[in-house]
C-alpha cells in the first residue's frame, strides 16, 4: 500500500511523511491495541494465559507478526500475532470466547471513533490515501494545502485503516475474530461443525485476499464489506467525501 506513494517522496514529501506516520500509527495502535484488548478481556474474565505469556502489554514487539503486521503497509489491512487464550478458565467458555474475540475489532472502532472526532466536528477535512496511483500526485496538492489538510489526511488515514481492520477481522473465516464470534452465537452442534473449517481457514482467507488479483477485480470481499465500511465512515466522519 505505502509503496504506491513513493513518487510523493519527491513531489510532496510532506504528504508522504504524513501517510507513513499514519500507517505506522495504525500498526502500533490499531493492531497492537487490538491484541492487548483481547488479552485484557481474557484476563478480566478469568483466563490468565495471555498475561502469563507476557501478552498483556502494549509493547509492540510482543504482538508483532512478520506477515500480518507488515501486510498493513502493503495491503491496507493485516493482523498481529494472535493472543493465546483458554476460555476454559472462565465460568462460561463459549460466552467468554465471544467477548474476547469482539474486544479486538471493538478496539479498532474505538480508535477510529476518536481519530474521526475532529473530522466529525468539521475541524479538519476527511482525506485518505485510497486513491488511484495515477491521481495521487494531484491529490497530494490538496492534502498539503494547509496544516489542517495534512492533519485531516493523518486522521482520515487512521480512521479508514482502523475501520478496515475491524471489518476485515470480523469476517467469519478462521482464524479471524469473526469466526470466534460466530461460534459463540451458533448452537453447540452447529458450532462444532463450523469448527471443522479451522484447518482450512488460512487457505480460505488467502483466497479471499487474493481473489481481486486473481479475477481482475471481478470477485472481491468489498462486495460484502463495502457497505459496512461506508456505514462506519459515515458514523465516524460524517458524509465521507473523497471516499468514492
Amino acid at each position: 500500500m505505502i509503496l504506491r506513494y513513493l513518487p510523493l517522496l519527491l513531489s510532496a514529501p510532506e504528504a508522504f511523511a504524513i501517510l507513513l506516520g499514519a500507517f505506522g500509527f495504525s500498526i502500533l495502535v490499531g493492531l497492537i491495541f487490538h491484541e492487548y484488548c483481547h488479552a485484557f478481556v481474557a484476563n478480566r474474565l478469568g483466563d490468565p494465559t495471555a498475561r502469563l505469556l507476557g501478552r498483556l502489554t502494549l509493547n509492540p514487539l510482543a504482538h508483532y507478526d512478520p506477515i500480518g503486521t507488515t501486510m498493513i503497509l502493503f495491503a491496507g489491512f493485516g493482523w498481529a500475532k494472535p493472543v493465546p487464550v483458554n476460555p476454559n478458565y472462565t465460568t462460561n467458555p463459549k460466552r467468554s470466547m465471544l467477548l474476547i474475540a469482539l474486544a479486538g475489532p471493538a478496539s479498532n472502532l474505538l480508535v477510529a471513533g476518536l481519530a474521526g472526532l475532529p473530522i466529525r466536528l468539521q475541524l479538519v477535512p476527511f482525506w485518505h490515501p485510497f486513491v488511484s496511483s495515477s491521481t495521487a500526485e494531484r491529490w497530494a496538492e490538496v492534502w498539503t494545502r494547509t496544516p489542517g489538510d495534512l492533519l485531516g489526511l493523518f486522521l482520515g488515514t487512521v480512521v479508514l485503516l482502523n475501520v478496515l481492520l475491524a471489518v476485515f477481522n470480523m469476517l467469519p473465516i478462521p482464524p479471524l475474530d469473526g469466526s470466534k464470534v460466530l461460534m459463540g452465537l451458533l448452537p453447540d452442534d452447529l458450532a462444532r461443525q463450523y469448527q471443522r473449517l479451522e484447518p482450512w481457514g488460512m487457505g480460505i482467507l488467502m483466497l479471499v485476499i487474493l481473489a481481486p488479483y486473481l479475477t481482475n477485480g471481478a470477485v472481491s470481499m468489498l462486495v460484502v464489506t463495502g457497505p459496512i465500511i461506508e456505514f462506519l465512515l459515515d458514523l465516524f466522519v460524517g458524509n465521507p467525501i473523497g471516499f468514492r
